[in-house]
């Protein structure tokens, strides 16, 4: 760490956690791949495990196109965008199940002060139901949609517009993340990056450390990434 870096934040604190949203701080990943069984099946299509797995971190419009090129001739991918949309809102509508160790995480960083954002893939429909089926458990100081930035994950722009928001040096964050390409969003962004994989594997590597759930993650081992 710089010395620069130790001057602005002397307690060794993160100056903001940016939390993904899908797999990372709800446990969605079940529930989309249920979606696009759904979808698929209705269009006479399979799907498996596999099939999700590479869509995991993806923003909408490229999971649509790849569902699209899956099913063939009849619909097209926005036809597809529409209908993981409408079918997730509602099921995030309904109280979604925090991953385990998020509240608690949660609590140590209000207790310490430090600002916390929402970056995420998923469009701000997606975010805002969910957000409103956790309320008043769980709020953000920033929301970052993937709708709302020109190149999502793995692109570094999400991360960096969240840490402008909350007027801090991405390099002085930590990002909580859960699949490869958004972990490399937040890597290439100049984040530390706290990765917890729900679906695919993702490597350790400089400034990333892997845990196997939120539960692992405390606010001694956020302080140890910048000793």
């Amino acid at each position: 760490m710089s010395s620069a870096a130790a001057h602005r934040r002397p307690s060794l604190l993160p100056a903001a956690v940016l939390f993904d949203m899908d797999g990372l701080l709800i446990d969605t990943e079940p529930m989309w791949f249920a979606v696009e069984i759904e979808i698929l099946a209705e269009l006479g299509a399979t799907w498996d495990h596999t099939d999700h797995a590479t869509l995991v971190g993806n923003a909408l419009p490229v999971s649509s196109k790849f569902i699209a090129d899956r099913v063939g001739t009849g619909v097209t991918a926005a036809e597809i965008a529409e209908q993981l949309v409408g079918r997730m809102h509602h099921r995030l509508s309904e109280a979604p199940a925090l991953q385990p160790g998020v509240l608690e995480l949660i609590d140590e960083l209000d207790a310490a002060g430090v600002p916390r954002a929402l970056v995420s893939s998923s469009s701000r429909t997606i975010i805002d139901a969910a957000l409103e089926g956790l309320a008043p458990l769980i709020t953000f100081d920033t929301v970052v949609a993937g709708d709302e930035v020109t190149r999502n994950k793995p692109h570094p722009e999400p991360y960096l517009l969240a840490a402008h928001k909350l007027g801090v040096d991405p390099a002085d964050c930590v990002a909580l993340e859960d699949s490869p390409s958004g972990a490399a969003s937040a890597s290439a962004a100049g984040c530390v990056v706290v990765a917890v994989p729900s679906v695919v594997a993702i490597e350790p590597g400089e400034r990333r450390v892997v845990r196997s759930s939120v539960a692992g993650v405390d606010l001694a081992l956020l302080r140890s990434l910048f000793a």
